[in-house]
């Protein structure tokens, strides 16, 4: 397998044998690709990349030179497919393991400091040139000293600090600026004893900085420099350093595990009795066969051997109408199951996978991954070095999961099934044997489908089990196996209960709450929780989480196959839009006059209580307001993006907001709304600059001054070129826009805009030597943060512009504010 070195010389070897043949011009286009492995890149961001604005005429035959050239020799290396050709650019997909900057991060995630900097063979992209390096070297050379710095502060704690002066010493001289380096190396000397050494280092130190930047230490430097010159005690080792507490136990996502449980038993004795540690098992097989039955029950047969963790994850690969989940909301999901911090999970799909495979490292963990799609769906959710036991569900077989162990999934043998029928029906299944035959015939001794006859007839003491069978034989001519089964337990709901269910087949969503069914059906939330729960006991309906309903993925198209929309799309889309508003006004009371353009509901929408409880509701139907935002009727779709936009920007759900901004742009296009379009413009500017993509925010930010014409979204716009300018260190550009969006923020009387260009126009003055203007800036951005009740907004100002050292005045704040305002972190 061939690999890639991009922290040094960018190199590809085989066998450790470096190979020939790629110039200098393709080694930095294939380097490009690498560090964004799994994104699409436009030849556009290429040319941009290879070039900035001074691209030559040939600029776009020379990328696809380079392309040649690259795939020519991966081929030759046997690795063709690692560069795909997408209808927006080229993507390059590496195996784990054959990219050393991949590597360094996930080692380094997972504390492994000294393994992930021997990776380091000189300076990162050392040989190659072109307009990304720079900032691109610079970023992954500060990763390195960040990594190292860690390091170090591991290694003083544990007192090994003579063993580091002599590689501490060499790397400050490399690095002579660097505060927190010089710190480690000051304290590392008085820790050996040597306080003159360690007080000339600090002086040193002092020296530089004053001569080449003209500033004085920090104020933690200066507290060291005192302590070391008092010798005072508390700097010396008190003894071994403190245990590092373990990783806290974590409670099980496992759905209900059903008592009536049956058959598979050399399916178990596999599973369960020859279970030998860690390994990835795929449980494969036709729909409703019983895989994810199979898997939950081998799982809590399991749980007790892994304490740290029972993870359970629906991929919805086979749901009807939805895009499978892919792996970004996948790790999302699965950290947040881990008890990640919303905060800590970042936002690439790379980084995410690394994280994952960092919180498993110590942890013996369980988790089910339901309804994988093929093996490129799983492959980044794969534990790395680990405890962990990943079931695996597909209706594929996954041939190339490489070092999974395989178990495909068959129909219940007659014996089982019969077992499985009796155990539900009791003695009337004894007395007719040959009917029971007839009816596992019937339902294929397919397990959902023998479940659901069998389900129906416990609750219906007067029928015998040939008429049971009789009825499923009326029906064969129409349904085939499976669909007589789901057409005579339709049949046996009362007409409340089919309506229900065959609304709830047009719901684009992966799942629903009472509130959600009530407002689908427009009726009161307890009628509609009452039929719910009616579908539940008919085995119509899955509860996989309380309070939440959803379909199996073959009653969801059969629902679907019978459903007559008569406005009930329209009217769960209403709900979710007013419902959505009442949750941000709760979260976000400072923007609630951006919000007015909003109708309030022709019918009340149950209240949200708290924060909490908007936070929670946002979790649970995020997903879902999106989906029937692409699924569902047109409409709606502008206030829709406008009341989820602050929520889907504070907590990182940039996928979802480019998703809904981009539909709420294109149908006020067909309508011809400006105040749509211009508000979906700026949002979309406002949100490719938050994923680092400066040209799109760029041009969408232009855009939106184009149409826009109130004042606070034109203000966004040019927050949003703000912002972009000053990323790319363009500070006299950055300072006119963002001093325009400030004038049009007063003139608009948007207070908290007001606030937060103001803060970013104080980077600005901050960066560019004015610093006395730069805090009167901040000053009155906290002033005005606080003027609205911004928590979080006070938060990130007070700690995070203003610089103020983190107290225990502090420290009470940020945690006062995280209890006011769950949408912040400390």
């Amino acid at each position: 397998m061939p690999r890639f070195t991009l922290l040094g010389p960018v190199q590809m070897t085989v066998d450790g044998a470096p190979l020939t043949g790629i110039a200098p011009r393709h080694r930095a286009v294939l380097a490009y690709l690498l560090l964004n492995a799994g994104r699409v890149i436009s030849i556009e961001r290429l040319i941009d990349a290879m070039w900035g604005h001074d691209r030559p005429d040939t600029a776009r035959s020379q990328i696809h030179a380079s392309i040649t050239a690259i795939r020519k020799v991966l081929r030759g290396a046997g690795a063709g497919g690692l560069l795909e050709t997408r209808a927006g650019g080229y993507v390059a997909r590496p195996e784990p393991g054959q990219v050393d900057a991949q590597e360094f991060t996930d080692l380094v995630a997972a504390g492994e400091l000294r393994e992930a900097l021997d990776l380091w063979g000189g300076e990162a992209l050392e040989d190659v040139h072109a307009h990304y390096v720079t900032g691109v070297r610079e970023l992954w050379n500060d990763r390195r000293l960040s990594a190292y710095e860690r390091l170090v502060e591991g290694e003083l704690a544990a007192g090994r600090h003579g063993e580091l002066l002599d590689e501490l010493a060499a790397q400050v001289t490399l690095d002579p600026l660097r505060e927190k380096l010089n710190g480690h190396l000051v304290l590392a000397l008085h820790r050996a004893g040597r306080q003159a050494d360690a007080l000339a280092a600090a002086r040193s130190y002092r020296t530089a900085l004053a001569d080449e930047q003209g500033l004085d230490p920090g104020h933690a430097f200066t507290a060291l420099e005192r302590a070391v010159l008092a010798d005072d005690p508390a700097l010396r080792l008190a003894g071994p350093a403190p245990a590092v507490p373990g990783p806290p136990r974590r409670s099980t996502f496992l759905p209900y595990d059903i008592p009536d449980f049956s058959g598979r038993t050399a399916e178990l004795e596999r599973l369960v009795d020859d279970h030998h540690g860690p390994a990835v098992v795929t449980i494969d097989g036709m729909a409703g066969i019983g895989k994810t039955t199979l898997a939950v029950h081998v799982a809590h047969r399991l749980a007790a051997r892994y304490p740290d963790g029972r993870l359970f994850l629906d991929l919805q690969a086979h749901t009807a109408g939805r895009e499978p989940i892919d792996a970004a909301a996948a790790l999302e999901a699965l950290l947040r199951q881990l008890g990640v911090p919303a905060d800590r999970i970042p936002v690439t799909p790379a980084e995410r996978s690394a994280l994952w495979r960092a919180e498993l490292a110590d942890r013996r963990v369980l988790a089910v991954l339901d309804n994988v799609r093929d093996a490129d769906h799983v492959r980044p959710l794969l534990p790395g070095r680990s405890d962990t036991l990943m079931l695996v569900t597909s209706r594929r077989r996954l041939v190339d999961l490489d070092g999974a162990h395989a178990l495909s999934v068959d129909l219940l043998g007659e014996e089982d099934a019969a077992e499985l029928f009796g155990r539900i029906v009791g003695e009337r299944a004894r007395r007719e044997p040959d009917a029971v035959r007839e009816v596992l015939g019937l339902c294929g001794r397919l397990p959902l489908a023998i479940r659901m006859s069998a389900a129906r007839l416990q609750h219906r003491p007067r029928w015998t089990v040939s008429y049971l069978a009789g009825r499923l034989r009326d029906h064969r001519r129409l349904l085939d196996g499976v669909s007589a089964a789901f057409a005579l337990s339709y049949e046996q709901l009362d007409e409340d209960e089919q309506r229900m269910f065959r609304l709830l087949g047009l719901v684009p969503g992966r799942d629903i709450d009472p509130c959600g069914a009530a407002a689908l059906a427009g009726i009161p939330e307890e009628e509609a929780e009452e039929l719910l729960e009616g579908l539940l006991d008919a085995h119509m309906l899955l509860q996989l989480e309380p309070g939440r309903y959803t379909f199996h993925d073959l009653l969801r198209e059969h629902a679907r196959s019978i459903a007559e929309d008569d406005g009930a799309v329209m009217r769960l889309l209403a709900y979710y839009l007013h419902r959505s508003r009442a949750a941000m006004d709760r979260l976000f009371p400072h923007s609630v006059g951006q919000r007015e353009g909003i109708p309030q509901p022709a019918t009340p929408v149950a209240p949200i209580r708290d924060a909490a409880e908007a936070i929670a509701w946002l979790d649970a139907e995020r997903a879902n307001i999106i989906a029937t935002a692409v699924h569902g009727p047109e409409i709606c779709l502008g206030l829709l993006a406008l009341a989820m936009r602050p929520f889907l920007d504070r907590q990182a759900h940039h996928d979802d907001a480019l998703t809904l901004h981009t539909l709420a742009l294109q149908r006020s296009r067909k309508l011809g709304d400006r105040e749509v379009q211009g508000r979906a413009l700026s949002d979309l500017a406002w949100t490719y600059w938050r994923l680092g993509e400066d040209e799109p925010a760029q041009e969408h930010a232009r855009q939106a001054l184009d149409v826009c014409e109130e004042a606070c979204e034109r203000a966004r716009a040019l927050l949003a070129l703000g912002n972009v300018a000053l990323r790319r260190r363009q500070d006299a550009q950055a300072e006119r826009h963002l001093r325009q969006a400030l004038d049009l923020t007063r003139t608009g009387g948007d207070t908290w805009g007001e606030a937060q260009a103001l803060g970013v126009l104080a980077l600005v003055l901050d960066r560019t030597g004015r610093p006395e203007e730069a805090r009167r800036h901040l000053d009155l951005a906290l002033a005005l943060r606080r003027e609205v009740g911004d928590l979080a907004g006070e938060a990130t100002t007070l700690y995070g512009d203003l610089g103020v050292p983190e107290t225990e005045e502090v420290r009470a704040f940020l945690e006062h504010a995280a209890r006011q305002d769950p949408v912040l972190t400390p």
